[in-house]
């Protein structure tokens, strides 16, 4: 149970987190922080402020963003929507590669946003034609706009190309890696806790996603044979029928595909080298942003793979999908949302709301948001600034109250043995810290399953933010009280970025993106085989 604090009035109860929900907010979002012990916000009975995590499937108002309080959280970035729709994916990143080559940026298929771009669409469809004869490419046409799978054509003859709204036509993957015969493509979990300094953690648990009848370019109309998406395919008939090599349903787990990959000696590990790649490099793309206080963004992000074992990026997922259609949705995505909410590092002051809010009230606080051009040592200078105010207006009158909240925290420990995970989050924190070599001999930074000897290769081949010495400023709540650094790793996310300290510099100081783009080259430069 997260309940920590005490109340202004009632000095001796213990308060719980608060949490707020928007309408259409996924059902199991509300069991998990249930499940933690948080109450849902109740307007009619608290005041306006008197909550730690707001959670909505769409934007907030830069007022949100504006007015957001220390203790609390926001579940989305201030136009992080930018980079998932379509078209705007498709122009950020073409905007990338030509401004810092196609070496890096070749991971996404070269598309075409139409009506728009019809004409360059039709010279590259002819070159294609003149060069593979009519055999050639495939292309694939998406709204922009549209998720699910709806919508989607794959088509190989441009007569067959119709649309009556904005769309992207990419080249189709026409030789992704099968198993079985079957199509499969990642959705891999991405949270970014911060754009400045850029802050970017991957989930190592995801789903695998599997097209229910087998791969066939023959028959481009088949959409259970080409999409992989579940709200298509959940429909077929072959969806709960047991598939040879696959089983029933139609995902994976991560762990069962490493398992799977290994089996065949792939290196998995140069594979999710490679996606993290990818994943930087996309975010890189949607910088700069205004800066803001207390929020996240919690991206899905679909990776193809094909008989290469190159990693494609497909699209970014805004709000990625957190219903339970089957028991491995459960497994993954309950246990994501229980490590969503510990990377957000809630703290006891956080729970002295009302605390808080008076001290708000007598003007005691700057505003936590500013414009992209300014430093983040502003907002962040604004952000102690306020938690020195409420702890000096509730220093003496709390004291009290908070040696009070210990021992009932004592009694409820004895009655419920089992830690919460932001319990061994901060006794993890507090250890005593431990050599490099010591840390990485006993770290398991990716692969869920790996046996001791892959993990120490794993430490060797992928630099981890531990083994370098970070000085950083100090920021809202996603970095350790200990060291004033990025958490390297909370449940299964793992830090993917900063992954040097020139990463960080060039990340804080208003994003210096070229220098990011030199201290990716040179990480590539490294995990390219000899």
């Amino acid at each position: 149970m997260e309940m920590m604090a005490s109340d202004d009035d009632t000095r001796d109860i213990l308060r719980p987190l608060v949490f707020r929900l928007h309408e259409n907010v996924p059902a199991l979002v509300r069991e998990v922080l249930l499940e933690r012990g948080w109450t849902e916000f109740d307007k009619k009975e608290q005041d306006d402020a008197d909550w730690n995590l707001y959670w909505r499937n769409s934007p907030f108002c830069m007022t949100d963003h504006r007015g957001v309080k220390p203790w609390q959280r926001l579940n989305h970035y201030p136009e992080a929507i930018r980079i998932t729709r379509k078209d705007f994916l498709a122009r950020h990143l073409k905007r990338m590669k030509g401004a810092f080559g196609s070496t890096l940026y070749e991971f996404s298929p070269v598309a075409f946003i139409m009506p728009k771009d019809y004409v360059k669409f039709v010279a590259e469809y002819s070159k294609e034609r003149q060069s593979g004869g009519r055999s050639g490419c495939y292309w694939i046409c998406k709204p922009v706009d549209l998720s699910r799978g709806r919508g989607i054509l794959i088509f190989q003859d441009i007569k067959d190309l119709v649309y009556d709204c904005t769309v992207i036509v990419q080249k189709y993957i026409s030789n992704p890696l099968l198993i079985s015969g079957y199509k499969l493509d990642l959705r891999l979990y991405v949270c970014v806790t911060s754009f400045c300094p850029l802050t970017i953690y991957t989930y190592e648990e995801g789903l695998v996603r599997f097209a229910t009848e087998k791969f066939d370019l023959e028959s481009l109309d088949n959409v259970y044979a080409h999409l992989t998406n579940t709200s298509i395919n959940k429909y077929g008939a072959s969806y709960k029928k047991y598939k040879e090599g696959i089983g029933c349903g139609s995902k994976w787990t991560f762990s069962k595909f490493r398992s799977y990959l290994r089996i065949f000696d792939v290196d998995d590990v140069v594979l999710w080298q490679k996606i993290n790649n990818i994943v930087i490099l996309t975010l890189l793309a949607l910088t700069p942003l205004p800066v803001a206080s207390n929020c996240f963004e919690l991206f899905g992000f679909d990776i193809l793979i094909d008989d290469k074992f190159k990693p494609w990026l497909l699209e970014v997922n805004y709000n990625p999908a957190l219903c339970l259609d089957c028991s491995i949705d459960d497994t993954v995505k309950r246990k994501l949302l229980h490590d969503v909410v510990e990377l957000l590092n809630y703290k006891q002051i956080d729970t002295l709301r009302h605390n808080q809010v008076a001290g708000i009230k007598a003007g005691r606080r700057q505003v936590l948001w500013s414009t992209a051009g300014e430093r983040a040592t502003k907002e962040t200078s604004s952000l102690l600034n306020c938690q020195k105010v409420a702890k000096r207006s509730s220093a003496s009158s709390a004291q009290p109250a908070l040696r009070k909240v210990a021992a009932l925290t004592k009694k409820t420990t004895r009655a419920h043995p089992r830690k919460t995970l932001t319990s061994q989050l901060r006794e993890k924190m507090n250890t005593p810290k431990i050599s490099v070599k010591a840390e990485a001999e006993n770290k398991q930074p990716l692969g869920i399953g790996h046996s001791s000897r892959e993990s120490a290769r794993l430490c060797h081949q992928l630099p981890t933010p531990d083994a370098f010495n970070y000085k950083l400023i100090p920021c809202p709540y996603f970095i350790s009280d200990k060291d004033q650094r990025p958490i390297p790793r909370v449940g299964d996310f793992v830090l993917i970025f900063p992954f040097n300290e020139a990463a960080l510099k060039a990340s804080k100081d208003g994003t210096n993106i070229k220098n990011i783009i030199k201290e990716i080259s040179k990480l590539v430069s490294k995990q390219l085989p000899s």
